[in-house]
């Protein structure tokens, strides 16, 4: 990155706190997100764990405004953005103070678009020049590990771990200070998996906070600085990736934790996950 992270505002990237999000009408409202309080500091990489319909994607998409909160605080890079209306979202975005990275990369680049396209569009957006975002263009596909070879490309004509480097430039290319990633690699063979993982590691250094959102833990262990648990729409846990693991506070946490096979190497033993499941529900 270019920007000097020491030069940037003071304090959290990313702040909510008491957020609430309900899905439905009156009569038939369902509780996504209720009481979550999490912040997020400049360089640090946090891990939101949790099964589908946890409220995983919710936190996320409201912390990109893709999802109004129903109530409680959402602070971006010092704006208090809950109540954010469209055309506030939309100038916010195109400052690329945050972005987000898709599980299906598919459903963020154009298929009619070139990758060189793709990726020099938020710039462009930005009022950078056409030779400048050309030549931030080729840096961004290179600390990705890819070639020149592929800009002229469009993305059906890459492999799934190829457009998901694609876009992990293509949110890297703004400088953002928040970076959002919705279940990266949860579709990519081990091989792609490693790279996408190895990449993520990397920008811890250079002041770019990442939200990586998993419900693999095992995925989530070698990158986060910090781990936070969701469970039908609350966070029952937060706290170092190390204490998390080593030490689960929250019987769902021990749960995940004895569930992950990449931490054990085999996943716990049925007997062992059910009882937990009943305390879980006890």
């Amino acid at each position: 990155m270019s920007a000097d992270p020491t030069q940037r505002a003071a304090g959290p990237v990313l702040e909510v706190t008491d957020l609430e999000v309900h899905y439905g009408s009156r009569r038939r409202r369902r509780r996504a997100l209720h009481g979550v309080s999490l912040s997020i500091a400049p360089g640090e990489t946090v891990g939101i764990i949790g099964e589908t319909g946890s409220g995983k994607s919710t936190l996320a998409r409201a912390a990109l405004g893709l999802v109004r909160a129903s109530g409680g605080s959402i602070v971006v890079d010092g704006e208090e953005v809950a109540a954010y209306g469209h055309r506030q979202w939309r100038a916010l975005r195109r400052r690329g103070v945050v972005q987000y990275v898709f599980q299906d990369p598919l459903r963020s680049l154009d298929p009619d678009v070139t990758i060189e396209a793709s990726l020099a569009e938020p710039l462009l957006i930005q009022g950078v020049s056409p030779q400048e975002a050309a030549t931030r263009v080729r840096a961004f596909l290179d600390r990705v590990r890819l070639s020149g070879d592929l800009l002229d490309r469009l993305p059906s004509e890459l492999s799934g771990g190829q457009r998901q480097r694609v876009a992990v430039a293509r949110a890297l290319v703004t400088e953002p200070r928040l970076v959002i990633l919705d279940e990266p690699v949860s579709a990519l063979d081990s091989a792609n998996r490693v790279q996408i993982l190895q990449i993520l590691k990397e920008l811890r250094t250079e002041g770019v906070a990442l939200v990586f959102i998993s419900h693999d833990l095992g995925s989530v262990a070698g990158v986060a600085d910090r781990i936070a648990v969701l469970y039908q729409g609350e966070l029952v846990e937060t706290g170092a990736a190390a204490d998390v693991i080593n030490q689960p506070q929250h019987v769902y946490t021990r749960l995940l934790v004895r569930s992950a096979p990449t931490l054990h190497g085999a996943a716990a033993g049925r007997a062992e996950r059910e009882a937990l499941r009943a305390l879980l529900h006890a």
